[in-house]
């Protein structure tokens, strides 16, 4: 099995990553396929926050590369501003990063 890493990607409608005026029924639909498309490339949604009014998302993944989060945006014609790997940084892991050093 592979390895897994952590991405966030954005997307902005005042970039034209992100469908101006998208409602949440809408949004549901469509996230729907993204969720197939992600299956199919090994990519784990985690969590997704989409602010409506102000036209952005920012996607929280779980995927062996970039190039597999790339590929399902790409399926379903979602383009994004960029993809980027992410270390979490929880009071948590904070914590056990200090008791094992």
């Amino acid at each position: 099995m592979q390895k897994m890493k952590f991405f966030v990607d954005t997307h902005d409608a005042s970039n034209g990553t992100f469908p101006k005026g998208i409602t949440p029924e809408q949004f549901e639909g469509f996230f729907a396929q993204y969720e197939k498309a992600c299956q199919t490339h090994n990519v784990v949604i985690l969590r997704v926050h989409v602010a409506y009014e102000d036209g952005k998302a920012f996607c929280f993944t779980m995927a062996p590369d970039t190039e597999s989060v790339r590929r399902a945006h790409e399926e379903v014609g979602l383009p994004f501003d960029d993809i980027s790997e992410v270390e979490t940084a929880t009071p948590g892991d904070t914590f056990f990063r200090r008791q094992a050093a």
